[in-house]
C-alpha cells in the first residue's frame, strides 16, 4: 500500500464534510476525496439492499484512485453496509461512524439523552446493539428528522425553514428533560451553530466526527501509512447536480473546489 495515496470519504450527500473537515484538521497532509452521492440523498430512507450496493459501486472506484483507506462517513451506511465492505476488502483499512451513545452517557447528568438521526439509523440493528450494551441506565429518546438532510444540501444552513423544522425536533426532547443531544446523521453537525441557538447552554451536543478522524489517524499510523510531509491534493466527486453541489460546498469547506461527476 503506497502511504501518499489519498484517504477516500463518502456520504450519501455532502454531511460527511463534518468529517472531512475534522481528518483535514488532524491530517493536515493527506490527500483527500470526497465522494457525495447526493443522486441518492438521504440514505435514511433507503432500503439497506439499496446503501449496501452502492456503498460496494463508491468503495470500488475509490480503489481505482486508488486509496489506502475509506471512511464511511455516514451512520446509515456504516450500519447497513460496513460489515459487508469489511468482508470483501478485508485488508482495507474502513472506518465506519455511529451515533456516540457512550460519550453522551458518561455527559448527561439527568439520565435523559436525545438522539437526532434518521429513520434507517434508529431501525437499524446496529443502533439497537449500541443501546443494549451502553445505554441500559438511562432513558434515550430517539428523534427521527425528515426533511433535515435535504434542507442542509440546499444549502439552507440557517433558513427560516430549517429553523423552524429543527426546533421541531429538538423541542419535544428538551421538553423531556434531555441534557444531551446525540447528533446521529453526519449532516447534523452542520447544524451546530443554528442548534446552539435553540438549545439552553447547559445541554451538551455530541458528535462523532472527531472520534473517527482520531481512530484513522491511530490505524494509519499502526500500519506505517501516515504522510509526514506533502502537499496534499484533494477531490470532490458528485453524482447529482454537480453545480450545486458546489454551491453548497463552498459554505462547508475551506478552499474553493470543483466537484466532479462521479459518472454512476
Amino acid at each position: 500500500m503506497d502511504k501518499h495515496a489519498a484517504i477516500g470519504v463518502f456520504d450519501s450527500g455532502l454531511g460527511g464534510i463534518s468529517v472531512l473537515n475534522e481528518i483535514r484538521g488532524l491530517l493536515p497532509s493527506e490527500s483527500l476525496i470526497y465522494i457525495a452521492d447526493s443522486a441518492h440523498v438521504p440514505y435514511g430512507e433507503k432500503s439497506p439492499e439499496f446503501i449496501v450496493q452502492r456503498s460496494i459501486a463508491i468503495t470500488e472506484f475509490l480503489l481505482a484512485q486508488p486509496v489506502k483507506a475509506i471512511v464511511v462517513a455516514c451512520n446509515t451506511a456504516t450500519a447497513a453496509a460496513v460489515t459487508e465492505l469489511r468482508q470483501r476488502w478485508p485488508e482495507l483499512l474502513i472506518v465506519g461512524m455511529e451515533p456516540a451513545v457512550k460519550p453522551a452517557v458518561l455527559a448527561s447528568v439527568s439520565g435523559k439523552i436525545g438522539v437526532l438521526a434518521t429513520t434507517g439509523t434508529l431501525r437499524s440493528a446496529r443502533f439497537a446493539a449500541l443501546l443494549e450494551r451502553f445505554a441500559s441506565d438511562v432513558d434515550v429518546i430517539t428523534q427521527p428528522c425528515p426533511g433535515l438532510v435535504e434542507l442542509i444540501e440546499a444549502g439552507q444552513l440557517d433558513s427560516a425553514v430549517t429553523r423552524n423544522l429543527l426546533n421541531s425536533y429538538v423541542e419535544p426532547l428538551l421538553q423531556a428533560g434531555c441534557d444531551t443531544l446525540i447528533l446521529g446523521c453526519t449532516h447534523y453537525p452542520l447544524l451546530k451553530p443554528l442548534l446552539q441557538t435553540l438549545v439552553p447552554n447547559g445541554v451538551q451536543l455530541i458528535d462523532t466526527g472527531k472520534a473517527v478522524a482520531r481512530r484513522l489517524q491511530s490505524e494509519l499510523g499502526k500500519q506505517g501509512l501516515l504522510v509526514d510531509t506533502q502537499l496534499p491534493v484533494d477531490r470532490f466527486y458528485g453524482s447529482g447536480d454537480v453545480y450545486k453541489t458546489e454551491q453548497t460546498l463552498a459554505l462547508l469547506w475551506p478552499t474553493e473546489q470543483s466537484v466532479r461527476a462521479l459518472g454512476f
